[in-house]
């Protein structure tokens, strides 16, 4: 190796070499080639992948559109030992918590040279995930804007025996050596109260955030109109399964008739005094609902909650409620199954037949998703409001769900641009499971006047939010805009 290294210098003046007199593994023969480096941006890969020849072209033109980037990352896929390419991976932009999750950012990642130089170059000890703990360091230095995402495959992964890119699971030192790197991190921000430990996937982290005590009041709102029958059950299932202590119920009563549900009424607020029941005399609509809802509601955290919505998991409200209370985040969103253990929601994806659709829609249950989005937590852009948890304060800062142009349709994406727009960010997260019968309870847009509705409904959103719906900045450019599957164009 040492000959043809030497050949390389003699070829080339840009081609720079050190020898190391003994191995220092990854990260300290990385800090080595750190020392050699001339130019203003330096650029990461392993020694056995393949640059695509347009890379640094992309890379220069990405900074040249964004003079003030300190940190740029593109697309990937791998490559056997034949040449043939697969497994193209069309990455989101900047998203924090998929971060948190995954590292995502990966292969090719580019950073200037005097921000690697401020945070001391790489550090020993995390070898294995010494470049999610190099960004991680450089995060407190940087703005998110300043993190630059090229929606383009510039780098080729070399599939191996024993390599991650052969098999994720196949280095299971990198996912300790990733679990300290975020430990070290939250640490570092005086949030050492946080617990990271292994995901669901290979190579993926759960970072969980504490609840303060005593646990704040969650108001769970669950407008009905008769349908005993998929209301009963789900009050049940919050009542018998949710582990957090905290939380009301406000059944919003939008003139129900039907005898049955009027007598289940009375008797489920006379015998649980976490119940409530809301008369709201008004046509339907669905946002006006919540809203009043909202201003009834005693709780300094909202859940909104369809009337068909069954609890899975126990700690789906704390695992939500978790998430709601951070500073940062506005809209949280759970992981929603059909009858048959299909996905039904997995976060809000903008664009999808001209406004928005489901992530990963009829996926099965145990499908790990598109490079495992289906197990982490992650931001998206919006959740849907069958089951939706947000604090009380940011449902008011920015007016609620919008009651004349979106009553029925597309109000829970529009609350949650509203929410992003103004500077918070929306989360899903896969450790909240419910079933969601989804419009069980209000049939199918089948009606004349349910089409006319709808259509004006899109019309509407699609003029507020204009472009906003065709760059959805946590779903690459490359994938379809037709399916729900995360398929190629």
């Amino acid at each position: 190796m040492r000959a043809v290294l030497q050949e390389y210098l003699q070829r080339d003046a840009r081609i720079k070499v050190v020898f190391r007199p003994e191995n220092g593994h990854i990260s300290a023969a990385s800090n080595s080639a750190l020392a050699l480096a001339s130019g203003e941006f330096v650029a990461l890969m392993d020694h056995d992948d393949e640059l695509a020849p347009h890379a640094l072209h992309f890379v220069a033109g990405a900074i040249d559109r964004h003079p003030s980037a300190q940190v740029l990352y593109g697309d990937e896929d791998k490559i056997n030992e034949v040449g043939e390419r697969s497994d193209p991976h069309f990455k989101p932009d900047w998203s924090p918590d998929l971060f948190f999750s995954q590292n995502y950012v990966s292969h090719l990642g580019v950073y200037r040279r005097d921000l690697l130089e401020r945070i001391g170059g790489f550090r020993t000890g995390v070898e294995g995930s010494q470049d999610q703990d190099l960004l991680l360091r450089c995060l407190p230095h940087v703005k998110a804007s300043e993190i630059v995402h090229i929606p383009g495959v510039l780098y080729h992964w070399r599939m191996a025996d024993g390599s991650t890119a052969f098999a994720a699971g196949e280095k299971h030192y990198t996912t300790e050596a990733g679990i300290k790197a975020l430990r070290d991190f939250f640490a570092a921000q005086d949030r050492a109260d946080l617990t990271v430990e292994a995901g669901l996937a290979p190579n993926t982290y759960r970072v969980k955030y504490p609840i303060p005590q005593p646990e704040p009041l969650v108001s769970l709102l669950i407008p009905t109109r008769d349908t005993l029958e998929f209301l009963e059950p789900c009050v049940r299932s919050i009542l018998e399964k949710t582990a957090y202590p905290s939380y009301e119920i406000v059944i919003i009563d939008n003139e129900s008739v039907d005898p049955a549900t009027l007598e289940y009424f009375r008797r489920i607020a006379t015998e649980n005094e976490r119940v409530r029941v809301l008369p709201y005399h008004h046509p339907f609509n669905f946002s006006a609902i919540n809203n009043y809802g909202v201003r009834h509601a005693r709780g300094e955290v909202i859940g909104l909650v369809n009337n068909d919505i069954e609890v899975i998991s126990p700690e789906w409200l704390s695992e939500m409620v978790s998430h709601a209370l951070r500073p940062e985040i506005g809209c949280v969103g759970a992981k929603l199954y059909y009858d048959d253990d299909t996905i039904q929601h997995a976060g809000v994806i903008l664009g999808i037949g001209g406004v928005a659709g489901h992530s990963h829609k009829y996926f099965s249950r145990a499908d790990d998703g598109y490079f495992s989005r289906l197990k982490i937590v992650q931001n998206v852009s919006a959740v849907t409001g069958a089951c939706l948890v947000v604090r009380k304060s940011v449902y008011e800062e920015v007016g609620g769900l919008e009651e004349n142009g979106l009553g029925v349709a597309f109000n829970d994406v529009d609350f949650c641009l509203k929410v992003r727009e103004a500077g918070y960010r929306n989360l899903w997260t896969p450790y909240a499971e419910l079933y969601h019968h989804e419009s069980k309870s209000r049939g199918i847009e089948d009606s004349p006047a349910k089409v006319e509705r709808f259509h004006k409904e899109v019309e509407f959103i699609q003029a507020k939010w204009g472009e906003t719906l065709l760059n959805d900045p946590y779903y690459s450019r490359n994938l379809t805009l037709v399916k729900e599957d995360f398929s190629l164009l």
